[in-house]
């Protein structure tokens, strides 16, 4: 009952409490080149009738027409098509803020607010970047630049770094968001020395003794303890965001959930949110929350499941709506070889003769979950090798036995062995798949990996295929919030490098443009009011200048998009005519 009670209470806050509605309930019919509603792989429609913000009816004009003879008629759109609003369900607000707005050095084209920024494809190339930009920043103070990769520009340590500068704390971020590399300066400035080695997993010691320079995973949250200060500088953390909000108006998104809510401390977040995003109707797409367990278990305690729920019901404010579900991590990042995988462990990278590391211990997976579940909240759960498979669809089957329709969606799913993909199709799961891993990583991976876990990387089309619903997201700033290019990556199974990654595992047009809009919205648990055209939900659309069912996939991500309707209102980009 308890489920069922909140599934109501979201409703209704998203019914009244946090839609944009028109003022005015007239009623006005957009005629357009093809309506592609996403409710059946043949379901095309030539028109939608909107009304108070909501979807009336959708049909042929001239039937739409007859049927609404009083409907205003609106020719916006005539020699355009629309498609359901893109939903990106699962991004990073606060990391998006902060990384773009710091100095970048990425291991390829980095798609940004100001346009693609050339990659630096190896090492000496990184190393001149890196060179260039310290040389013009103020003299001194602490330098951030983010993008470093280790399979693509070698190892890093604080002897490569202070061959750079001695002079100012220098810190290389990780293109993973997990690792950090600092040099010597920037480990005495944040207080990093040998002792922390017996704390963290996350500080290694060279041969030497000292800190090798890289901090990662269990020890950022004490380096953030010093660096925090300079990467939330609200000045920079506003561009950042700016920027961000800016990318997702231009690849047509109009609605977005942030996986990780109170990661980065409440109180940066809500402000972070309340003075840059602020409203769907100010920034041009719709933001749900999704809490972090292990940081409301560290702020809440015992209080955490309640504390959500009262978030989730309104009985606590939030800037924005939080959805009835919580984060969880299995394992650690795919973009660092810290996820968890089966044995032998890594073959080549940094992460070498390793297997990885836990987040929440195999055995705890369903006990950690189960108080969660139990008062009605749905599981988004990080999990990205294949020996966090193992334990995470383990703790799933447990789960199974005292709830059958547990919400549960398996985040990023780096590696999915053929027995995981059919264990998720019998336990139904959902697959929320990480749009960027085959296309960055597929071939670099797959010596670190060998040659049978590298062919497990995103295997969509054999999860569709048992059954399980797939959407994609960018898990920006990680990959570019633009959904038209995460589909094509999985139509394709294109790398960057110029190859194909498992081509079985292409997904059709259809399967990937419900990927980023009704499954995604099923993963929100929102697909009763998004994810399709159909009357009754959101008038939220996607406004494109080709049909993409009909375009092959690799040009998808050359699809104009024209902007975005939100709630009924028009919200075209900068240089479309209303």
């Amino acid at each position: 009952m308890k489920r069922i009670a909140v599934a109501i209470i979201v409703v209704l806050l998203v019914v009244l409490g946090w839609r944009l509605l028109p003022e005015s309930n007239e009623v006005v019919l957009y005629p357009a080149k093809g309506v592609v509603t996403v409710t059946g792989t043949d379901h095309m429609a030539e028109a939608v009738v909107v009304e108070g913000g909501r979807i009336l009816a959708v049909g042929s004009r001239e039937a739409l027409l007859d049927a609404h003879p009083k409907a205003k008629l609106d020719q916006s759109f005539a020699d355009q098509f629309i498609v359901p609003g893109f939903i990106d369900p699962h991004i990073h607000m606060v990391l998006s803020s902060i990384q773009y707005a710091v100095p970048t050095a990425p291991p390829w084209p980095m798609a940004t607010p100001d346009g693609i920024k050339a990659g630096y494809p190896t090492r000496e190339a990184f190393f001149a970047r890196v060179r260039e930009v310290e040389a013009e920043a103020k003299a001194g103070e602490p330098l951030v630049i983010y993008g470093f990769h280790d399979l693509v520009h070698g190892p890093l340590d604080r002897h490569d770094l202070d061959a750079v500068t001695t002079d100012r704390p220098l810190i290389v971020w990780h293109y993973s968001s997990h690792d950090f590399y600092l040099n010597s300066a920037a480990l005495e400035w944040a207080k990093i020395d040998a002792s922390l080695h017996e704390k963290f997993e996350g500080v290694p010691l060279g041969d030497d003794g000292l800190p090798t320079g890289r901090v990662f995973e269990d020890a950022v949250p004490h380096l953030l303890e010093t660096l925090g200060g300079i990467l939330m500088n609200p000045f920079k953390v506003k561009k950042g965001l700016d920027g961000f909000s800016h990318l997702l108006r231009e690849g047509g998104v109009t609605t977005v959930a942030d996986l990780g809510y109170g990661a980065f401390g409440l109180r940066l977040e809500d402000l972070n949110i309340k003075l840059n995003w602020q409203s769907p109707e100010h920034s041009g797409y719709r933001l749900y929350l999704v809490p972090e367990h292990r940081a409301f278990e560290k702020k809440f305690g015992d209080k955490r499941v309640e504390t959500i729920t009262d978030m989730v019901t309104g009985a606590r404010g939030t800037p924005a709506p939080v959805l009835p579900q919580v984060k969880f991590f299995t394992d650690a990042a795919f973009y660092s070889q810290t996820m968890r995988v089966s044995e032998p462990g890594y073959l080549a990278g940094q992460s070498e003769g390793s297997q990885g590391l836990w987040v929440i211990k195999p055995g705890d997976l369903a006990a950690v979950i189960a108080p969660y579940g139990d008062a009605g909240l749905g599981v988004r759960i990080h999990s990205n090798g294949d020996e966090a498979q193992t334990a995470t669809l383990d703790a799933l089957a447990e789960l199974r036995t005292r709830d059958e329709d547990l919400r549960f969606v398996v985040e990023h799913g780096g590696l999915f062995s053929p027995d995981h993909v059919a264990k998720a199709g019998v336990f139904d799961a959902v697959v929320s798949a990480a749009s960027h891993y085959v296309f960055y990583l597929g071939e670099a991976y797959q010596e670190p990996l060998g040659p049978e876990r590298g062919q497990w990387i995103s295997p969509l089309a054999s999860l569709s295929a048992a059954g399980v619903p797939v959407t994609l997201h960018s898990d920006a700033p990680l990959a570019p919030p633009l959904p038209l290019l995460a589909a094509s990556v999985h139509m394709t199974r294109a790398t960057r490098e110029g190859g194909v990654l498992t081509p079985s595992e292409k997904l059709s047009p259809y399967e990937a443009l419900e990927a980023i809009t009704i499954d995604a919205a099923y993963a929100l648990g929102l697909e009763d009011e998004l994810g399709s055209i159909a009357p009754g939900k959101r008038a939220d659309f996607t406004i494109l200048s080709e049909n993409p069912l009909e375009v092959p996939g690799a040009a998808w991500p050359d699809i104009k998009v024209w902007g975005v309707m939100l709630d009924g209102k028009k919200k075209p980009l900068d240089h479309a005519e209303n």
